[in-house]
Order: structure tokens, then C-alpha cells, then sequence
């Protein structure tokens, strides 16, 4: 768990079952953004409801249950706000997914907390790097990753919408 800073006072970050109504919440507002996202820019329109639907049920969250994940979500003042998931790959690797902080909370430092949260989750996984795959138009996010020393590097997998990818060693990270 990632305790408040003076930095960002109202930032909480913990583990948190990935099945509660919070943590569905959140992943359905994820969902609903990076697709619509998608869709406007491809397909000029919005995602319908019976497409989240289907894409949400299609896309299982059983790999963010432990041992072989986690799910992490963050609270702003008490109140949930941000969430993302790591998923074992094998031979020390993790893979960080589903990165969202909530648009009113966007700036207050959430996404920070979330990385150093997952960063210290994946180490205690046994993890000495930490993978991710995001798409070209998720600017935000790319940045995001580069600020905290992320770098590009080689597809690792062949997702549907993986466009870059982008990895991080742990094994020179200060433990706490």
C-alpha cells in the first residue's frame, strides 16, 4: 500500500479484489474510455453498449488474482478514483494493465501513485521487471511511463490493439 505524501495528501493506493462493485466500476469507465477513444478515432463514432458488453465479458480479470496478479485500487480522499492490474508472465516478468485514474482526479498525482504502488507490488511478487502494451493515440499514458523511467522496447505479444511497448527493470529499485 502507498501511504498519502505531502506531495499529493489525499492518494491511497492498495490491493483490492478485482471482482468488488468498486474495482468493476472503475474497469468498466476504463473500458468505456480507451474504446471510445478507439472507436472515434477509426470509426468516427462511439462505442454502443452492447459492445462494451461483449468486450467486457470477453476480456477476463482472472489473471489479476493472486498468486499469479494483482489488482490495486487507488483512493483520493476516500473515495475510489483510480485502479490498474499486474499479471505474471513468467521468469520475473510482470505485465502492468489497465492503468485509469478517474477524469475528475486526473493531475492530482493518481497516476503516479499507481506506478510506484504496482512497482512495489510486482517486487513483492518476486518480479525484476515490469512490461506494459498501450496504444499510439494513449499520449497521456505514454508519457506517463516515460516520466517514471520507462522505456520502449520489442513486442512482447501480438494483443489487438498493442501498438508500443514498454518495459522497466526493478532490480535497481530501492526496497522499501
Amino acid at each position: 500500500m502507498t501511504r498519502n505524501s505531502d506531495e499529493h495528501p489525499g492518494w491511497v493506493v492498495a490491493p483490492a479484489p478485482v471482482r468488488h462493485p468498486e474495482a468493476a466500476a472503475l474497469l468498466r469507465e476504463y473500458y468505456v474510455e480507451v474504446a471510445d477513444r478507439y472507436r472515434l478515432l477509426h470509426l468516427g463514432r462511439r462505442s454502443t453498449p452492447a459492445e462494451l458488453d461483449r468486450e467486457l465479458a470477453a476480456d477476463s480479470t482472472d489473471d489479476l488474482i493472486p498468486p499469479r496478479g494483482l489488482f490495486l485500487l487507488g483512493r483520493y480522499d476516500g473515495e475510489p478514483a483510480a485502479c490498474t492490474g499486474l499479471r505474471a508472465l513468467g521468469n520475473d516478468v510482470v505485465e502492468l494493465t489497465r492503468v485509469f485514474v478517474r477524469p475528475q482526479w486526473r493531475g492530482t498525482g493518481g497516476g503516479q501513485h499507481l506506478l510506484i504502488a504496482a512497482e512495489a507490488a510486482a517486487t513483492a511478487l518476486g518480479a525484476t521487471r515490469v512490461v506494459l502494451d498501450t496504444r499510439l493515440d494513449l499520449v497521456e499514458a505514454q508519457a506517463l511511463y516515460r516520466r517514471h523511467g520507462y522505456a520502449e522496447i520489442p513486442a512482447y505479444n501480438t494483443g489487438d490493439y498493442a501498438e508500443v511497448w514498454y518495459g522497466k527493470s526493478l532490480s535497481a529499485q530501492p526496497r522499501a
